[in-house]
């Protein structure tokens, strides 16, 4: 039987900290890209990357968090499982895929466009939520970006679409979590959340490893550059980074949240370029700052022109 009681007291932050760890975790994530191309390089599958990803930081977070297994009742357990669904099994296969398969740049700018869907899919299951024309424009200029970035994958460097397709699958899933989340930041501590995205995110993987076997030769897995990774990814950009982010989530909100993985892409074209060696092309560069232009469009552009007449 799912309890009652639940703590949820916890310090409450200024709105310009809550700004700061949604730039942090950006800038962290926006390497994970590369990250997880490296791993995928030294023989562990999308699936591998996940699992060890979360279950380093699902145990880790029961050190610092509540004991409390339930939420506190059926509906909003429910609620959890779309979230790990969302924003853990569903986003890091689709994502981890897509960078086996098409460059991490193409992936970090193509996911860029999360804040967009998040706008649009809150217009569809929040009330009270209205499309702004700026919102409309800045779409439109935005999938111009994306056409760019898939034209040039596709056309001029000979890469596979089905990875910028799931690239586009990924920031679907993660416009999805945003929405699911706040609505469970009102009942529901971050520490607790996040632990409950873990879980449900490794619950729902574990159907995988039935016909695909998960990776457990010890002479990869903890060798320096894979072990080192798998670190990074579980108890940096994972653990830490989930806490930020659902942090900066209850107090600004998803859609104003979301916004900063527009500095996704920059973060990931110059680590990718610099330890990968990704080759950046004229067409590539146009495309991001299409997509760049349409996402921060899409959320200030408007309100700048107002306030300037």
């Amino acid at each position: 039987m799912i309890g009652n009681k639940y703590p949820k007291k916890e310090w409450k932050i200024t709105e310009g900290w809550a700004h700061g760890m949604a730039l942090i975790t950006i800038i962290i994530w926006g390497t994970t890209f590369v990250s997880t191309k490296i791993l995928l390089l030294h023989g562990l599958t999308p699936e591998d990357i996940l699992f060890y990803r979360f279950l380093m930081a699902y145990f880790s977070i029961w050190f610092v968090g509540s004991r409390k297994v339930f939420a506190k009742n059926w509906k909003d357990e429910l609620q959890f499982l779309a979230a790990g669904v969302c924003g853990g099994s569903i986003y890091f296969i689709s994502e981890n895929t897509a960078l086996g398969i098409t460059l991490a740049s193409n992936v970090a700018l193509i996911v860029s466009t999360a804040p967009i869907l998040t706008a649009i899919l809150s217009r569809l299951f929040v009330k009270g939520m209205r499309l702004r024309r700026n919102l409309i424009y800045g779409s439109f200029i935005a999938l111009i970006g994306v056409a760019f970035v898939v034209f040039n994958g596709s056309f001029i460097l000979k890469i596979n679409p089905i990875g910028d397709m799931l690239s586009l699958v990924a920031a679907f899933s993660w416009a999805l979590y945003n929405i699911v989340l706040k609505r469970l930041t009102n009942e529901y501590s971050t520490l607790f959340i996040t632990r409950k995205v873990f879980f449900y995110g490794l619950l729902t993987l574990l159907p995988v490893f039935f016909y695909k076997p998960l990776t457990v030769d010890t002479s990869i897995l903890f060798s320096s550059i894979v072990l080192g990774n798998l670190l990074f990814l579980g108890l940096i950009a994972s653990l830490i980074c989930y806490i930020l982010w659902n942090a900066a989530v209850k107090s600004l909100g998803a859609v104003r949240t979301t916004n900063y993985i527009y500095v996704v892409p920059f973060v990931t074209l110059v680590t990718s370029a610099i330890v990968i060696h990704e080759k950046i092309t004229v067409l590539a560069l146009v495309g991001a700052l299409l997509i760049l232009s349409g996402v921060y469009l899409a959320e200030r552009g408007w309100h700048f022109r107002k306030r300037a007449n």
